[in-house]
């Protein structure tokens, strides 16, 4: 194999490399992003906590936190379909497994925000 050729392959690696990495940071964007539309519903809670009637309040908190579960959720899903498609070579990239845990720990801690919403 000619050096020309190898160099192409090393830069066709490195270019995976890097949007294997991308992913991952994606992925956590929008993880920041399901997280700041939990923190919204916090907000709207403790500033309209006292409405009349409550349960207003709690549901306008509640779209939230279901944008939340969706968010969570759509970026697991397009974090692993993006995964599947590349092959990784120098990086050392977090898999499938690594996307579900972070997904399933912020939807129990986004449900559990939402079961105190309501029960206070």
């Amino acid at each position: 194999m000619s050096d020309n050729n190898q160099l192409a392959e090393d830069r066709t690696d490195w270019a995976e490399d890097r949007t294997s990495l991308a992913n991952e940071r994606t992925f956590a964007g929008w993880m920041r992003t399901g997280m700041a539309s939990v923190a919204v519903a916090i907000g709207l809670k403790a500033v309209f906590g006292a409405t009349d009637p409550t349960w207003l309040a709690k549901a306008v908190a509640s779209v939230f936190l279901l944008a939340a579960l969706y968010i969570f959720w759509s970026a697991r899903q397009q974090a692993c379909a993006s995964y599947a498609r590349l092959s990784q070579k120098d990086a050392q990239v977090q898999g499938h497994r690594a996307f579900t845990l972070i997904a399933v720990a912020m939807t129990l801690g986004t449900l559990a925000t939402g079961m105190i919403l309501w029960l206070i």
